[in-house]
């Protein structure tokens, strides 16, 4: 069966960046927004830039009844209203993959800090919210929009959480889709708790560092980084 993405709220930074990464490497993808017309937009600007692109854009509920894989790139205020609007919408064994951070600069606090999540993390909670028989996978919190945003390798590696292992394989195979970016097990969906927290650390480093792209690669491991 082909593989058919779908990216909630991708019309931001980074669903536009995974969006364009996915489609130069081949994968089949809807962009979804809540308004239909801005997403086609963005779907007609990626296919301008990527000659071959299979990529649309439609609402959101319509993109994710259209896929097997949605992939979840809202701010964390929406997170649990985007989720419930769309439990009608999503197909039996799709694989969600979340890529949600709790960030308090969401209500107003800083971005350097994670707010408490009563469910343990954010992919936590997407679990709780999808129907049954969506499995759920977290992942990209340490892949920026902004080394997404060109056609360069990308330097960093991506930790998948999930307790499912199609929904870990589909999220590591996706994103070694990128090149220079290589997938680490990280375990279970509990162990999201430590890995959305990599993002809040990164943006302290960014501001520190005055960059824009840092990212992470851990050492020691038998896996070698993506070509």
């Amino acid at each position: 069966m082909e593989r058919v993405i779908a990216i909630v709220g991708g019309t931001g930074a980074e669903g536009m960046g995974l969006a364009r990464r996915w489609a130069l490497a081949g994968e089949t993808v809807i962009i979804g927004s809540r308004d239909e017309g801005r997403a086609a937009e963005r779907a007609a600007e990626i296919a301008r830039a990527v000659p071959g692109a299979r990529i649309q854009g439609r609402e959101n509920a319509a993109a994710v009844a259209a896929a097997n894989v949605a992939v979840l790139t809202v701010p964390f205020t929406s997170q649990a209203s985007t989720l419930q609007g769309l439990k009608s919408a999503f197909q039996p064994g799709t694989v969600l993959i979340d890529t949600t951070v709790p960030l308090a600069a969401t209500v107003g606090g800083r971005a350097t800090r994670t707010l408490g999540v009563w469910q343990g993390s954010a992919a936590e909670q997407a679990a709780e919210l999808v129907p049954k028989g969506v499995v759920v996978a977290a992942a990209f919190h340490s892949l920026s929009a902004e080394l997404l945003k060109d056609d360069k390798p990308a330097d960093c590696d991506v930790v998948v959480c999930s307790s499912d292992e199609t929904a870990r394989r589909t999220a590591m195979e996706l994103a070694e889709k990128i090149p220079g970016v290589r997938a680490i097990n990280g375990g279970p969906l509990e162990m999201a708790r430590l890995a959305e927290q990599l993002t809040a650390l990164l943006i302290a480093i960014n501001v520190r560092y005055k960059v824009h792209a840092a990212g992470l690669r851990f050492t020691g491991l038998p896996v070698p980084p993506s070509e």
